[in-house]
């Protein structure tokens, strides 16, 4: 079993937007300073869900965008504590400096935290959350283009998403961003991919190898009808684009070119 996503830092900051019930869900929202819904991104988040602060922080920057963003509880309130931030495989700095004990410890207790979250939280569950949530939003007055932004287990998601929608389903967004995404199928998630794709790997990430990351910058290549992008961030780890240490000028920095990244992604493709 792998560590998914449970690594990182929490900011500081307090989110401006507000919560509201959308689609049947708890949901925290973002709005741009006109209220227009022309271009709206869900963000998915990660396995630490929808209340957590980073992840709110961020939503409220894709609003400044001029983005409608809305962060739902995909999780139905079973999110796991970030207690277990620094607890399983934390920043690439403090990773090195801890003992062959330490990282036994921690790996010692990702089948115990993690691997019942996943079952219960399993694609055949969630999937149908998130394709309900987005037809909802096809549904709202006001709603244009839909984008769907997704980090760690809910960067696997918004991969999904991008899949597009088809006749007689429901789900499917016009444009996708996704940071680091865990537990992803090689080519199974990319072969479908049908909209605009941006990906954000980080170079250290234990998920997504180097051999992995081939695969797929291999496979989107050859998808010459399909726009994308694909970028590699240096001395990074998994989590990085969400969760990295602002104490380090170079994770900051990292996290912040990523969240550009995606802005301007979904700035571009959703009209």
């Amino acid at each position: 079993m792998s560590s998914c996503c449970l690594s990182g830092a929490v900011h500081g900051g307090k989110p401006t937007g507000r919560v509201d019930q959308i689609g049947g869900l708890q949901t925290y929202i973002a709005e741009p300073k006109n209220g227009s819904k022309e271009k709206t991104v869900v963000i998915i988040s990660d396995v630490f869900g929808w209340e957590f602060n980073n992840t709110r922080l961020l939503a409220d920057e894709y609003a400044l965008a001029g983005i409608y963003t809305y962060l739902p509880d995909f999780h139905e309130g079973d999110s796991l504590p970030h207690s277990f931030l620094q607890n399983i495989e934390p920043p690439l700095k403090k990773r090195e400096q801890l003992s062959v004990t330490e990282k036994a410890t921690n790996a010692a207790a990702i089948p115990t935290t993690l691997g019942p979250w996943l079952v219960k939280h399993r694609e055949a569950v969630s999937r149908p959350l998130i394709d309900g949530f987005i037809n909802t939003l096809r549904m709202t007055p006001g709603t244009n283009t839909i984008g769907a932004v997704g980090f760690c287990w809910g960067g696997r998601y918004a991969i999904l998403q991008a899949h597009g929608k088809t006749e007689g389903s429901v789900g499917g967004v016009d444009a996708a961003f996704a940071a680091h995404p865990s537990l992803v199928a090689v080519p199974g998630d990319f072969d479908p991919v049908s909209k605009p794709l941006s990906l954000a790997f980080a170079d250290k990430d234990s998920l997504v190898d180097e051999k992995t990351r081939g695969s797929i910058i291999d496979l989107m290549s050859k998808k010459l009808e399909v726009e994308h992008e694909i970028r590699i961030y240096e001395d990074q780890v998994h989590g990085f684009a969400l969760r990295s240490d602002w104490s380090s000028e170079a994770d900051k920095k990292a996290m912040d070119e990523a969240t550009r990244q995606g802005i301007e992604w979904m700035s571009k493709y959703l009209k």
